[in-house]
């Protein structure tokens, strides 16, 4: 077993009687289009409004919120988890925490929230992932102290982030070193980014995301004795409804555009820069049968790895590895697999170093056609999955990612309907 060692530190648990009840999102909007203007914490709000209408379930249910977000894209994210239970009807004595992995985050929200409730902290806890890429500021570090002549350090931190700086590679540099490993070449990588569009293209035209996606409307919040919080689309929108980045795309476009790290990676075959958020309700057992809820599945294990920083995108298969173990599974009993597709060969190392069937993955397409919004995904993913399995009538899934630095996290669910 490659990445054997990953697997043996792995920090994962199983839960016997937890569930996932429900999950909504918003449609995932490009880079710097109509949701650019928008905090994350006022897209977690939103996500997390539209889950409680949808799904019935009250908001002063929840006891405990867990918030996932990565990017400080507000001057308030300090307090994001707290203003997002705050503005979404929760009572107000119910605590936030946030959370931060990277592109793990969202997963991580789900994971602390199944721990808070298998200690008994907690019986219905919130988890919300949110990302604005658009409101990532141009930043500097170094002039508390004032500046000094012609030193102004004034950088990009949308782009300066994604570098790792123990390893010396950006995130994109990763995916190039396991297309080397692997032996993945630039004709794979845009026919699997092919796919992912056309499968993405046909699960909105069949009205398949309507079950997990909210459009987003302009809104305003007010809550007593508080300043009130609001939601503005830009370009004068009154509605945004759909995957900004889902677009027919053919491998012969694909084929056009230049490498972005000198070599099968391409800004149309890595993950789309996108803004969104996405919520789910994690719940008790005993909370969930007194309620008569009808929950999407059961959440079976989680486990979380590290993997050299250089080849950090590796990460899923030591993680999924490592859940399927704990839990007394193999690779082979997963019906469902959603991996982020961070970057086209990064997926494909996964596929390839797992032995998956991509008739099984990332069936209704993945990042590279909806997009990554960092703390969204796994909240996103996880609740795709569970859907997955009531579409197909499958029992397990699995919903992984890697996350920058070296590490991978993975969640494994249920369908037990």
């Amino acid at each position: 077993m490659a990445y054997e060692e990953s697997v043996q530190k792995a920090i994962a648990s199983t839960y016997d009687d937890i569930w996932l009840v429900a999950g909504q999102r918003t449609p995932f909007a490009d880079y710097n289009s109509v949701l650019r203007d928008v905090s994350p914490t006022d897209l977690g709000i939103f996500a997390a409004r539209a889950l409680f209408e949808r799904s019935g379930v009250p908001a002063r249910e929840v006891d405990a919120i867990v918030g996932g977000n990565v990017a400080q894209a507000s001057f308030d994210t300090y307090y994001l988890p707290r203003h997002i239970g705050l503005y979404s009807g929760v009572n107000p004595s119910v605590p936030a925490l946030l959370v931060q992995r990277l592109c793990g985050t969202g997963f991580e929200t789900i994971i602390a929230a199944a721990d808070q409730i298998a200690l008994g902290k907690a019986k219905v806890a919130l988890c919300v992932g949110t990302e604005s890429m658009s409101r990532n500021p141009i930043a500097a570090y170094t002039h508390r102290a004032g500046f000094r002549m012609g030193q102004l350090d004034f950088r990009d931190f949308l782009w300066e982030a994604t570098k790792d700086t123990a390893s010396s590679t950006s995130m994109g540099d990763t995916a190039e070193n396991l297309a080397r490993q692997y032996g993945i070449s630039r004709e794979e990588v845009d026919r699997f980014a092919a796919q992912s569009f056309a499968r993405a293209v046909e699960s909105w035209q069949s009205g398949w995301f309507a079950g997990e996606v909210t459009p987003v409307v302009n809104a305003k919040w007010e809550l007593d004795g508080y300043n009130a919080r609001s939601l503005k689309l830009a370009d004068r929108a009154e509605s945004f409804e759909r995957d900004g980045h889902v677009r027919q795309t053919s491998y012969e476009a694909l084929q056009k555009l230049k490498p972005a790290f000198g070599g099968v990676q391409t800004g149309g075959n890595s993950s789309a820069i996108v803004d969104g958020a996405a919520a789910l309700i994690v719940a008790d057992g005993d909370w969930v049968r007194a309620n008569g809820v009808k929950p999407l599945a059961r959440i079976v294990a989680g486990a979380v790895v590290a993997v050299p920083p250089e080849i950090m995108g590796i990460g899923p298969a030591p993680a999924i590895r490592a859940a399927t173990q704990i839990a007394g599974l193999t690779v082979g009993d997963l019906g469902r697999i959603e991996i982020n597709e961070a970057f086209g060969a990064q997926y494909l190392a996964c596929e390839k170093e797992l032995g998956l069937d991509r008739d099984k993955s990332n069936v209704h397409g993945g990042a590279i056609a909806i997009g990554h919004p960092l703390g969204a995904s796994g909240v996103r993913l996880t609740t795709t999955v569970a859907r997955e399995l009531q579409e197909a009538g499958l029992q397990y899934g699995v919903s992984s990612a890697c996350a920058g630095g070296g590490q991978g996290v993975a969640i494994i669910v249920e369908n037990v309907t």
